[in-house]
């Protein structure tokens, strides 16, 4: 059986919770949301919303980003890659005179079909950001 979004994040989201030794009375009293629904919603039997996701994950001081990324692993079937090296973007570190400082980590990834560059070898989709 195939798992389910909602149980893969509620998988995650007690592994979390237990994994800072706190109880789902502590995480529902912080995150304002009744113990039986986020019981529920750990056991994959809820559906939880972006807010009430966004409140449990404050609740355990944990970027809703991170969770999401652990559950994305968990999906994403074992030896496959969740992004084609054909659709990286290479992102050049200077743009003339000026230094671009990309972060560490990679939220978007831009995977146009077909790459417009401007005069200065930057992609377009880039440049109008």
């Amino acid at each position: 059986m195939t798992l389910l979004l909602r149980e893969a994040i509620g998988d995650e989201l007690r592994r979390v919770r237990t994994g800072q030794g706190r109880t789902l009375r502590e995480v529902s009293t912080d995150a304002r949301v009744s113990l039986g629904y986020l019981s529920e919603v750990e056991r994959g039997q809820k559906e939880a919303s972006s807010e009430l996701l966004a409140s449990i994950c404050g609740a355990l001081e944990v970027p809703i980003g991170d969770v999401l990324f652990q559950v994305a692993g968990v999906l994403s079937p074992a030896g496959t890659s969740m992004i084609s090296p054909d659709t990286l973007v290479e992102i050049p570190d200077t743009v003339g005179d000026r230094v671009v400082e990309v972060p560490d980590t990679v939220v978007e990834v831009l995977a146009p079909q077909e790459v417009s560059v401007d005069g200065a070898g930057i992609p377009a989709a880039l440049a109008a950001a």
